[in-house]
């Protein structure tokens, strides 16, 4: 990963579209919070991850290193190629939005963003929450992996024996860290 930091401190994009996870979100953002090596976190959500995530009974956690962005807002920072922002995870991914961002579309500051750091050859992680998959989604998830974004579907592991529904899910957010180089205590076989 590229890192623009001169303290090596990173800024982190997370954005929330409208598919059902919600859950992955506020874990991810909460881990992100307690981790020394984020400076600042951007928080984008699509026009309906509010809903989504209301009715799902999560929000996003309040933090100084919290700053929402609305996703009409193209001035915003990410979406320029001369912002220094290091990472962007789509947490939960929509197919649609992966379609959009592979076909090159970015009408919005979630597909602009995602854009930028495809050009930027900066770290893009889609966590798709969709399923069954389909050829079109298969082929665009190819076009974003070719462009060099991670597809990362939040398919929880059983590995380490989860004892609550947050256990579980944390087991797709810590691999969600440890792309993005930040340490995470994430279950490993020993040898």
């Amino acid at each position: 990963m590229q890192s623009n930091r001169v303290n090596n401190k990173m800024k982190i994009i997370i954005a929330i579209t409208a598919a059902s996870g919600s859950i992955y979100s506020r874990l991810l953002l909460e881990e992100l919070i307690e981790n020394d090596s984020v400076e600042k976190i951007g928080v984008i959500l699509s026009e309906h991850a509010k809903e989504v995530m209301q009715y799902e009974g999560e929000s996003i956690p309040s933090n100084d290193k919290i700053s929402v962005y609305e996703n009409n807002n193209l001035f915003a920072s990410m979406a320029s190629g001369s912002s220094i922002w290091d990472a962007m995870v789509i947490l939960p991914c929509s197919t649609g939005t992966m379609g959009r961002i592979a076909s090159g579309v970015s009408s919005t500051l979630i597909e602009r963003s995602a854009d930028v750091m495809l050009k930027e050859r900066r770290t893009l992680i889609l966590c798709l929450r969709e399923t069954p998959l389909s050829l079109i989604h298969i082929k665009n998830a190819e076009k974003i992996t070719l462009a060099g974004g991670i597809i990362l579907p939040a398919a929880p592991s059983f590995y380490s024996h989860p004892t609550s529904i947050e256990s579980l899910c944390r087991s797709v957010t810590q691999r969600i860290r440890r792309l993005l180089g930040l340490k995470a205590n994430t279950f490993e076989w020993d040898d």
